[in-house]
């Protein structure tokens, strides 16, 4: 039922500024909090962390300064630093202006390679005196990450910086976009069988980005004239005067070429580090045979990419966007080589560190992709022309790249901690991050390559209408809101969002499809005391009913309701129209998301009573959930009892779901009777029980009752905040067709979640409904 909806970009960029605004602002402003990692409860707690006991630690360090990275946060904390000049595409804002961008380039170092930063802004574009506001914070961070400074001072900056901090000084604008390009530049001569030493590259733009491009290409091998740059005067040569500096002379090439068309005729590669549109397709057909076109401007590249792969059907195409292949991204460089350097204490951040990224991209993007980052973006991602470096939630880039950077950072003697063991350095690296939140990050990307019908039931609710924009706007698919449609467009006035451009308002009353919709429910529940008006009555009044009618029709892919009414009189609803597969396969699992440990918790939702049987099958799809999100399932059959402790009915009930999930024989970890607090900590369970088959802190709780599965995650979803982590769900599983149901109280980041997961299901149902088929197929061809 996907269908692709074409968006206007203005009223979609208006819609995200304003959702922009109000995330920024909501709860505690902004998006950066600092917490204490070590108790602070009590009297004896604060002694140790502050006076009298603190002492100790300052004359250990006072007495050997390596010891800092022992007893404080500075091994794995970064400074992003900025003075505002050179805010994104936006220009020169100020120190304060830039403070947004600088808080989330701190949320990316802990996102995605779990380091902590803090952003700093320095009112000042003195290159001096910025210089020495930042040389004296050494002692305080492990590396200090340069940001949005205006080219040429960045280059002085960050150079005199290098030479006086003895910790890694790095400015991303100009070092992230070169070891990114610098990857796929390896793989596009790897796949053309062209030689560095004979490549000819050309780039366009001479700004911080270009600058540190080429000379880390350079680095590599490419040879000096081989390399030619341009700016907004033509091609910068040897002997030019016009509009030049020092950086811009060191890249002064012996050439004849005098503009940019002169320069890419014959060219083996271009790099547009630039301005749109300022590359034709006739420019395009006079490079040489198979060439790299990295068209990197930023929203809006050198040359589109269908206008090049139309002029050069041979050519490699990569951009800074994410709808293309090939994405130059940033992201995929800054978190992993900080990581890698903070890990042995580097000291600066070189060449050969830089090159060993590059490498390790480049050699990533050859291996065998795993099936969950394929599956999310809706296509076989194999190396060649359209997959030349790797996409931005691979899971194995935090292994691969700070690995390499180590390496290289020891290897260039520049470390000053040494790798002793490489499989633990590896597996330590790999336990930093929970990968559910990458799982639901490749989730959300399949969806966005493949659009769902999703029906958001409560139409004319606020939220519902603000969410029904972002689920549009985040390119997940085609809202439905079951709505008047009046009331929506003076909602949305009043909102001043966005039109309802891409969205799609069925209103209930005067729909085509209720004379169907009533029949197939009086069908439905003729022997259960309703009557014909009464079904006619739900179709035209009831919206949860209504939306339900949808998707079991297929006019819809899934349906998301919850706000207006609580969770059993929505769920009540859906069944008038949905299924179950099996009578008792519904329920209710909730995750506990937070920094490294993600749990889920089953049934939180639909079965107020079950027996053995029906609980060890709970178990058993509840552990396929959690596989399905990325973990390795550990099950714990949680009871207030563990391993026969107490003797009563509830602790029995827990002792027969174990013994029916041994005659099961499942293929998953699972243990019990045991309390929450055996269950979570590993440590005491191997201490006491060691017997217990878990080879690690369960994963996945399965509780003795609904009671007390809804009333642990409530109280969760209340003392956890989103600084601490996230509760999602209840999701509700085993039904025909997706339907979920979220808190009366959920935001509208909570139920875009939510509409997006239940488009997931929808995908992942079609997916199994082509594969059953398959052997059908297959059988009737052989015939």
């Amino acid at each position: 039922m996907a269908k692709n909806t074409t968006i206007n970009p203005e009223q979609s960029n208006q819609s995200l500024d304003e959702e922009s605004l109000i995330m920024h602002a909501s709860g505690r402003p902004g998006k950066l909090e600092i917490v204490p990692t070590k108790p602070m409860k009590t009297q004896r707690d604060l002694s140790l962390a502050y006076s009298p006991g603190v002492a100790a630690p300052c004359l250990a360090i006072h007495k050997d300064p390596d010891k800092a990275y022992d007893y404080t946060a500075r091994g794995n904390m970064v400074a992003v630093i900025s003075n505002g000049t050179a805010v994104l595409g936006l220009g020169n804002l100020g120190a304060l202006a830039s403070k947004p961008v600088m808080e989330g380039k701190s949320v990316l170092f802990k996102r995605f390679a779990d380091v902590d930063s803090i952003d700093i802004e320095i009112d000042t574009e003195d290159p001096e005196e910025f210089i020495n506001a930042v040389k004296y914070l050494g002692p305080s961070f492990g590396g200090i990450n340069l940001e949005d400074i205006k080219s040429p001072e960045c280059f002085m900056i960050e150079q005199r910086l290098r030479e006086i901090m003895d910790i890694p000084v790095f400015h991303d604008d100009q070092h992230g976009t070169a070891i990114i390009s610098a990857a796929g530049f390896m793989s596009v001569l790897d796949i053309t069988g062209k030689n560095i030493k004979d490549v000819k590259l050309v780039v366009n733009g001479a700004g911080a980005a270009a600058i540190a491009c080429v000379e880390l290409i350079k680095a590599m091998g490419v040879p000096h004239d081989n390399v030619v740059m341009c700016d907004t005067k033509g091609v910068i040569y040897s002997g030019r005067t016009e509009e030049m500096n020092q950086w811009k002379s060191a890249h002064a090439a012996n050439t004849k070429d005098r503009t940019l068309t002169d320069a890419l005729r014959g060219a083996d590669v271009f790099w547009g580090l630039s301005v749109a549109n300022c590359v034709t397709p006739e420019m395009v057909k006079g490079m040489a045979k198979n060439p790299a076109i990295f068209a990197m401007a930023n929203p809006n590249p050198e040359i589109r990419p269908e206008l090049a792969r139309e002029a050069r059907p041979d050519a490699i195409i990569a951009t800074g966007r994410s709808d293309y292949p090939n994405q130059i991204n940033n992201v995929l460089g800054f978190p992993y080589i900080f990581r890698g350097a903070l890990d042995v204490r580097a000291r600066t951040i070189n060449d050969d560190m830089k090159i060993a990224a590059a490498k390790a991209l480049a050699a990533l993007a050859r291996e065998d992709v795993p099936d969950e980052v394929d599956a999310a973006y809706g296509r076989r991602l194999r190396y060649g022309p359209d997959y030349i470096i790797p996409v931005p939630f691979d899971p194995r880039l935090i292994v691969e790249i700070p690995t390499a950077v180590a390496k290289a950072a020891v290897a260039s003697g520049v470390a000053r901690k040494p790798i002793v063991d490489e499989k633990a350095f590896r597996s330590a690296l790999r336990a930093r991050l929970d990968p559910t939140a990458d799982t639901l990050e490749l989730i959300f990307s399949k969806v966005r390559n493949n659009p769902q019908r999703v029906v958001f039931a409560e139409g004319e609710e606020e939220r519902m209408i603000r969410a029904a924009i972002a689920f549009r706007d985040g390119g997940y698919g085609t809202p439905i809101l079951i709505a008047r449609e009046e009331v929506v467009k003076e909602k949305l006035l009043g909102l001043g969002l966005a039109d309802l451009q891409g969205i799609e308002v069925h209103n209930s009353r005067l729909s085509q499809h209720n004379k169907g919709f009533t029949d197939y429910l009086f069908k439905r529940m003729q022997r259960r005391g309703v009557l014909e008006r009464d079904c006619q009555r739900m179709v035209n009044q009831q919206r949860n009913v209504f939306a339900a009618c949808m998707v079991a029709h297929g006019e819809a892919d899934a349906m998301i309701t919850g706000l207006s009414r609580n969770f059993n009189v929505c769920y009540d609803d859906i069944r008038k129209a949905i299924d179950a597969h099996t009578p008792y396969s519904a329920f209710g699992i909730s995750m506990s998301i937070s920094a490294g440990r993600t749990i889920f918790l089953a049934d939180t939702a639909v079965n107020p009573s079950t027996n053995p049987e029906r609980h060890a099958e709970i178990a058993i799809r509840a552990a396929a959930f959690a596989e399905h999100m990325g973990h390795k399932p550990r099950v714990a059959l949680i009871s207030y009892s563990t391993f026969g402790q107490m003797h009563d009915e509830r602790a029995e009930f827990m002792r027969e779901v174990v013994a029916k999930l041994d005659d099961h024989e499942v293929d998953f970890e699972y243990e019990g009777e045991m309390a929450p607090d055996v269950a979570l900590d590993h440590d005491l369970m191997k201490r006491l029980y060691p017997f217990c088959r878990l080879t690690g802190p369960a994963n996945v709780l399965i509780m003795p009752s609904l009671q007390a599965a809804n009333i642990a995650t409530k109280l969760m979803q209340k003392m956890v905040n989103s600084r601490d982590g996230n509760m999602v769900g209840p999701l509700l599983q085993g039904l025909k067709h997706p339907a979920q149901i979220v808190g009366m109280g959920a935001t509208v980041s909570e139920i875009v979640t939510t509409a997006a997961l239940a488009a997931h299901e929808a995908i992942g149902n079609a997916e199994a409904k082509q594969k059953q088929s398959e052997p059908l197929a297959t059988k009737g061809k052989a015939a």
